[in-house]
């Protein structure tokens, strides 16, 4: 398996990906109003390959976490892994490869909307742990950061998604 950034030929294939996982077209069409934003980092938007066929794929963005100041942060959504890939520990890897690509890059923290059992593995805690409040009415072990090396515990405040992740 090969995990590397993502290239405009690998496109349709991410979306196949996608809308496979997800079992919809919602994340794929997600994907691509990222990639149209300023919010989208290409070097973090990653694919997993096996025999060199896109098998997954993991997107970090930016979000901004409003407190005292307005920081952008990570948040990481979607991530998929075709249905006949799934439980090889593809989607681990691409977290993994994601998380330090992430903080290579001097990031501060990665915010996420996920299963607890599969995040904490990755060093991943409840929001509220590190003041970090959610934009959604979820319940709070479901929001989870991972501060990165460059993150100091005085940045807190309230998670704001921009515009085009509304509907998703």
């Amino acid at each position: 398996m090969n995990i590397r950034s993502e290239i405009v030929a690998d496109y349709p294939a991410i979306a196949e990906v996608n809308t496979l996982a997800f079992g919809q077209r919602n994340e794929a069409e997600f994907v691509d109003k990222i990639r149209n934003s300023d919010r989208y980092i290409p070097e973090l938007s990653l694919v997993a390959e096996a025999e060199g066929v896109v098998v997954g794929h993991i997107l970090f963005s930016y979000i901004n976490l409003v407190g005292e100041e307005t920081l952008q942060v990570l948040g990481l959504a979607p991530m998929a892994v075709h249905p006949q890939f799934q439980r090889q520990r593809i989607g681990s890897a691409l977290v993994k490869t994601g998380l330090e690509i992430a903080e290579k890059k001097g990031e501060l923290i990665v915010i996420v909307l996920g299963h607890p059992e599969f995040y904490h593995r990755f060093g991943f805690e409840t929001s509220i742990a590190y003041e970090i409040e959610s934009p959604f009415p979820v319940t709070a072990e479901f929001f989870m950061v991972k501060p990165l090396g460059n993150y100091q515990k005085q940045y807190k405040g309230k998670v704001i998604y921009p515009p085009l992740f509304d509907g998703f």
